[in-house]
């Protein structure tokens, strides 16, 4: 489990990019409200998902909400948007 995400928090789709060094999780609270948080992988790290960004402090209303706020903070997940939308 990440350092920014919560044991609580339930994520429901993981973007990874073409390379599998980077990822996207897209989450949601114990309080019902959804979230994002951006991952790198780097060899030295042994593998580990490391958060790159603070996206998961940001709050959002929906699973939509979060998803375009990830898209248009995150420049390499535009491309994987479209072929991937988000699962209901």
């Amino acid at each position: 489990m990440s350092k920014r995400i919560a044991p609580g928090w339930i994520v429901f789709e993981s973007v990874e990019n073409d390379q599998h060094d980077r990822c996207v999780d897209l989450f949601r609270r114990t309080d019902g409200s959804w979230g994002f948080e951006e991952f790198r992988r780097d060899v030295e790290d042994a593998g580990a998902w490391t958060p790159v960004a603070y996206h998961s402090a940001v709050i959002h209303p929906s699973r939509e909400s979060a998803w375009a706020a990830a898209i248009h903070a995150v420049a390499w997940l535009a491309p994987s948007a479209v072929e991937r939308p988000p699962q209901p």
